[in-house]
């Protein structure tokens, strides 16, 4: 279920001008951002507040255009090899099953 919550963000994401990829075989657990090529964050914290409040996670902030480039190099790298990219349109054309699970997973989303 925590999948289809997530998801639930992805349309207001993607018309925002967000790049979405899915990793095909396998799972990253660590979260990674780059903003303005030089502010990352690399962790294992989810981008809520559960885990900001209340879970044992531990993020590292970087100040810096290297480690942002270092980071942006991989985002790419695994973009290309590794993930599908997920448009606007495919999302919008995605099956009715589907809208619906994301929907009421997302009605849940703050006791997950």
């Amino acid at each position: 279920m925590a999948l289809a919550v997530g998801h639930s963000d992805y349309g207001g994401l993607l018309k925002a001008g967000v790049k979405i990829f899915e990793l095909q075989d396998g799972m990253l657990h660590s979260k990674s951002i780059v903003i303005d090529g030089v502010w990352s964050a690399v962790g294992s914290s989810n981008f809520d507040h559960r885990s900001i409040l209340f879970n044992d996670e531990v993020d590292a902030i970087v100040l810096g255009r290297d480690t942002a480039r270092q980071l942006e190099a991989l985002f790419e790298k695994i973009a290309d090899t590794l993930a599908k990219p997920v448009s606007l349109a495919d999302w919008e054309d995605r099956p009715l099953t589907e809208k619906i699970r994301e929907f009421y997973s997302s009605l849940l989303a703050d006791m997950l």
